[in-house]
């Protein structure tokens, strides 16, 4: 082999530098590329996380109430229970079968409102039949009242041949008294229509009285009947019939009874000012007034009854729950008038110290943050002059880890 092919042999053996990098430079593009695809990605992902739904923090909370609503200083305490002067269960006046029961537990019903309806086929059938003979007695007033005109006619003609002595008198006599019998008849006949009227109206009531209605406007806190069942307004059926269909309240006529021990009997009087608190929500007394002292007293408990009213009520007052009631004098009532404008909350719904003390107010399942003033204690209760409004929820059992962890615009349930 000559020295020239063995250069060209070597030449081919070399390796072409350029072509090389321009190849080894594209996977590192591709992996830049694909490196900040995903770290892209992965920035949405972590900015989208904290949007997914957080579960609602749950919270004791309290109304703010007027500062006149505080009874701290009373001169008797009673305790008692949330009546209503006007409760019924509504039952039926006859015995029947339930067919529809149009109501239930916590329906608000106006006076006369159907409430249930029972089986009134026989009724309805009564009453046609009711109907139907008066229809039977009007025909047949129209047929006597054509009897009357003829026998009047006769009468006539007798009469004119009584008169050219070409009839009896004992004929005259009697057309005549057969015309007087069907007048008679015809009196008779219009009385028996009028009670066959009056006897439609008593079906119609019966039928009326088959649907159940609302003796006046109220709550329903109570359903008794189901459809299919009897009812009566009496017990009967060996315990299978039920004797009403609802209970309901009108919650207007609610007020508190007590009793009171008659050895202090003396500090209570017609018309004095007193507070109901409901033990169910202790921090939200209402202004009240003594309505009666009952005028008999229990001689085994040794008590006297008393009626007191509300002066302001809510929603949340509801029958035969427990209550306290402090009587007040007068003065001390015109005392209580005299607090400086502003509300009362609990102490334990107040957070920070000094003059930087605020409460968290809740407004649309959402909490913010409220600087307020507060000017006195009363009791468990301090008194808020500035930055709090009556009837405004904010948050109570407050303590120094649970406001830590609270912040503006957090969701929460009560």
């Amino acid at each position: 082999m000559n020295a020239v092919d063995k250069k060209a042999l070597l030449n081919e053996l070399k390796i072409d530098r350029s072509e090389s990098q321009v190849e080894s430079g594209r996977p590192i593009k591709w992996f830049l590329a694909i490196a900040i695809l995903g770290g892209a990605g992965f920035v949405a992902w972590f900015t989208d996380f904290p949007r997914q739904p957080i579960a609602a923090l749950e919270v004791r909370t309290v109304l703010a109430q007027a500062a006149e609503t505080d009874s701290g200083n009373s001169v008797l305490d009673a305790t008692g229970y949330v009546i209503a002067r006007r409760m019924a269960t509504v039952s039926s006046k006859v015995t029947g079968k339930v067919m529809e029961v149009l109501i239930e537990e916590g329906m608000v019903v106006s006076e006369g409102q159907v409430l249930a309806t029972l089986d009134d086929s026989i009724n309805r059938a009564q009453l046609a039949l009711a109907e139907s003979q008066v229809v039977s007695a009007n025909a047949s007033i129209a047929e006597l009242e054509v009897q009357i005109r003829l026998a009047e006619l006769q009468l006539n003609r007798t009469r004119d041949l009584a008169n050219r002595d070409l009839a009896s008198q004992a004929d005259l006599d009697t057309d005549r008294l057969n015309a007087e019998a069907l007048s008679a008849r015809l009196n008779k006949l219009r009385q028996d229509i009028a009670v066959a009227e009056r006897t439609v109206a008593i079906q119609r009531q019966f039928l009326d009285d088959m649907q159940i209605r609302a003796p006046f406007a109220g709550v329903v806190i109570a359903k008794a009947a189901q459809p299919g069942e009897m009812i009566s307004p009496v017990a009967a059926g060996g315990g299978f019939t039920a004797t009403g269909i609802c209970t309901i309240v009108d919650m207007e006529s609610l007020e508190v009874e007590v009793d009171v021990n008659e050895a202090y009997i003396n500090r209570v009087y017609s018309g004095q000012p007193a507070t109901i608190t409901l033990n169910a929500y202790p921090d939200a007394p209402y202004q009240a007034e003594v309505i009666a002292i009952i005028p008999a007293a229990n001689r085994n408990q040794a008590t006297v009854r008393v009626r007191i009213g509300f002066v302001e009520r809510d929603e949340r007052v509801l029958p035969e729950m427990g209550v306290r009631v402090s009587f007040l004098e007068t003065e001390l009532a015109q005392e209580a008038t005299e607090t400086p404008a502003g509300v009362l909350i609990p102490e334990s719904a107040i957070a920070g110290s000094g003059p930087d003390v605020y409460v968290w107010i809740v407004e649309n399942d959402q909490i913010s943050r409220r600087a307020i003033e507060v000017a006195d204690k009363m009791g468990s209760r301090v008194l808020v002059v500035a930055g709090l409004n009556r009837n405004e929820r904010v948050i109570t059992n407050l303590d120094e880890e649970f406001a830590a962890g609270l912040q503006e615009g957090l969701a929460v349930v009560f």
